[in-house]
């Protein structure tokens, strides 16, 4: 059990403003590529820090560039931005404003965006105005560097041709700083770490905390509002064990359908058996070793869509198929279905809607209760001794058994299958809640339960009940009372084998990567209530409260 370490905005002050600036980063032998920064000037005179990669000879080159807050100097970024420059290209690495070597204040993504400040779209220009450059620029970049993508390209900068989008994002409040609902208030202060001056980001989250629903401020950097101004073409990588896998996936919809004309049917959408991250690509998932078909070559795509589009090379990237799929199925079992790449013409491809009912002895079946039955399970939620979910990133493709044995934590199991199940498209939960006190969290969580016990987790999500009928106002419960809840899981693609189980899992708590909900009902605020409460929450199953897992069943592979 773990519990949750308070920090003051003074003591955090002093811990941030004590830490050193990092040492001088080692010289590297990049075979020919020249590294070298500038400061690229913004509208408003300030500066942001870029580290250029030059190839060998006289150019012009297409430049190609990265935005990040976090540092660039690791050895394997700047390795990674050598290989890229050896293609042919400048390969542009560029911090956001107010972090390591960039001026001004640190104000999170908003610098980027469509606002006062366009730092992206002074970046593209800047690039594509160099006397080494040919005028046109691709993007490329994950999560962080993935929404300052989309961003970017509602600026619509001139001389931005194409982009490259891995595990990417398109609205903070609802993929960022407000997953379900939820805060993060401990997750985020660490953001200060990139920050020239960390006071910056205390500034930052206490704006963030003065606008706890979505309201004008969070809509002012939604990128979901502003697709008919996206009009360049983009390759789009999500990953199934990714809670970003949302943002990737209304990326490529939103820019296919309703994108500009330069933008709608020149969008591609590949997503495949992998954690959140770029460069992690491979078949050796977490603790699950996917076939070798699993592997992507990311960069080697990422050169032959930019030489097609930046270069006019006639190399047939945009004959691959509009979709790419990895159907994922058990692994270490000869024979298992599964295992496959899939391709389809758009996102997503058809699947009936099958509920999964959640049964009063632990139990999950296609057919809800019936009869005499307990209606409902219960369990205990304590914010100050929260279950535990270690680590800050979602712990996808391991054995979940760790978790689902703790105390306050319940799971609903199907019997062993008889035969194989593919569940493709988005999974949603309906479920007949109550609490004990006026605010709570559910998380619920779907894994591959195999024969030697293993519960292998593939997707989970987050709820916060104050804001079940919408994130723009809250509304409190009244203890005891039940409410009807709905809300997506997350989306996947896998085939249960025969023997194998499907298991839901439900709990209130999972901490430190879910921050607890103190459950008090009183505004959400940065620093931890001493008023939490603990409350008894209950899900139903009963004839009449038939909480269930609405699940994309797939009976062929046709699209």
């Amino acid at each position: 059990m773990i519990r949750i370490s308070l920090i003051s905005f003074a003591t955090l002050w002093v811990i941030l403003s004590s830490i050193q600036a990092a040492p001088p980063t080692a010289n590297l032998d990049f075979d020919g590529v020249t590294e070298k920064q500038v400061m690229i000037p913004m509208r408003d005179g300030v500066r942001l820090s870029a580290w250029l990669y030059f190839p060998e000879g006289d150019g012009p080159w297409p430049p190609i560039f990265e935005q990040r807050y976090a540092s660039l100097r690791g050895k394997s970024t700047r390795e990674s931005a050598a290989r890229l420059a050896r293609g042919g290209y400048v390969v542009a690495l560029v911090n956001y404003r107010g972090t390591h070597d960039s001026e001004g204040k640190w104000i999170g993504y908003r610098a980027m965006q469509w606002g006062e400040l366009q730092d992206g779209y002074d970046a593209c220009e800047w690039l594509a105005k160099q006397s080494w450059s040919t005028g046109k620029v691709g993007t490329f970049g994950g999560s962080q560097g993935g929404y300052a993508q989309n961003y970017l390209a509602v600026t619509q900068p001139p001389s931005l041709v194409c982009q490259y989008m891995v595990d990417t994002g398109l609205s903070l409040f609802h993929e960022g700083y407000r997953i379900g609902g939820t805060t993060r208030p401990n997750r985020f202060q660490g953001l200060g770490d990139n920050c020239g001056n960390p006071q910056d980001n205390l500034d930052l989250l206490a704006e963030w905390f003065r606008h706890p629903h979505y309201d004008d401020y969070w809509k002012a950097e939604d990128c979901t509002l502003h697709f008919d101004r996206m009009n360049v073409p983009c390759f789009t990588i999500g990953s199934w064990y990714d809670f970003m896998n949302q943002g990737s996936i209304a990326s490529f919809i939103g820019r296919q359908h309703q994108g500009g004309p330069n933008s709608r049917g020149n969008q591609w959408l590949l997503i495949g058996p992998w954690l959140h991250g770029r460069g992690n690509k491979g078949s050796q998932v977490g603790e699950l070793q996917y076939p070798e078909n699993a592997d992507w070559p990311d960069d080697e795509h990422m050169l032959r869509w930019f030489d097609h589009w930046l270069k006019g090379a006639d190399n047939g990237i945009t004959k691959e198929p509009t979709v790419r799929y990895y159907v994922m199925g058990a692994v270490g079992e000869d024979g298992a279905p599964g295992n496959l790449w899939r391709e389809a013409k758009d996102w997503p491809p058809t699947a009936e809607t099958v509920p999964f009912f959640l049964q009063p002895d632990g139990g999950l079946s296609d057919r809800p209760s019936t009869g005499s039955v307990e209606p409902a399970t219960s369990w205990l939620s304590d914010p100050r001794h929260p279950m535990e979910i270690p680590g800050r990133s979602f712990p996808g493709a391991r054995d979940a058994r760790a978790f689902e044995e703790q105390a306050e934590v319940r799971t609903f199991t199907t019997e062993p299958l008889s035969e194989p199940v593919e569940w493709t498209g988005r999974v949603e939960a309906e479920l007949f809640l109550s609490s004990t006190a006026p605010d709570t969290d559910v998380i619920v969580r779907i894994s591959d339960v195999y024969p030697d016990g293993r519960s292998i987790l593939l997707v989970d999500y987050p709820w916060r009940l104050r804001y079940r009928n919408g994130f723009d106002h809250e509304e409190l419960m009244t203890p005891g009372e039940v409410y009807q809840v709905k809300f997506p899981i997350g989306w996947m693609s896998q085939i249960f084998n025969h023997g194998h189980r499907i298991r839901v899992t439900i709990a209130s708590t999972g901490a430190p990567l879910y921050e607890p909900n103190p459950q008090n009902g009183k505004p959400l605020a940065i620093e931890f209530p001493d008023d939490a409460v603990a409350a008894t929450n209950s899900v139903y199953h009963s004839a009449e409260n038939a909480s269930r897992i609405l699940a994309p069943v797939r009976k062929s592979a046709e699209d």
